[in-house]
């Protein structure tokens, strides 16, 4: 029960945050690009990749992980809205855009979560 409190509580922060990152982005960057879900996806893969590995580390105990990992990263990075903006280029014949949103989000995404890692293991 604890660590499903943990995991609500870490969404609690970690959507407002989402949410947050979104109104920023639409008020300093313009454009036909998606910056506040590009950008929360990709702190939350740096975050992630981080805790993965102080989870390997024992430094953040089953605690740590539920709270920051399941519920902060789970809120703050968001598939579904992602899904739902690479649909609606390519509804809009926007091929390529969609096609360039799909490569940097998972190209960078993976990097940012590898980085993430290697700042982690370097800590421990």
């Amino acid at each position: 029960m604890m660590e499903w409190l943990l995991v609500l509580a870490g969404g609690a922060i970690g959507a407002p945050a989402r949410y947050l990152i979104g109104t920023a982005a639409k008020e300093h960057l313009r454009g036909p690009f998606h910056w506040g879900t590009f950008l929360a996806n990709m702190a939350a893969a740096l975050l992630l990749g981080f805790l993965v590995q102080a989870g390997t580390e024992d430094a953040l105990g089953r605690t740590g992980q539920a709270l920051l990992s399941t519920g902060f990263c789970g809120a703050l990075s968001t598939w579904s809205t992602f899904s739902n903006e690479v649909h609606s280029m390519a509804s809009a014949r926007r091929i390529a855009g969609a096609a360039g949103y799909v490569f940097v989000t998972v190209a960078l995404g993976l990097g940012l979560s590898f980085a993430g890692m290697a700042v982690a293991q370097a800590l421990w």
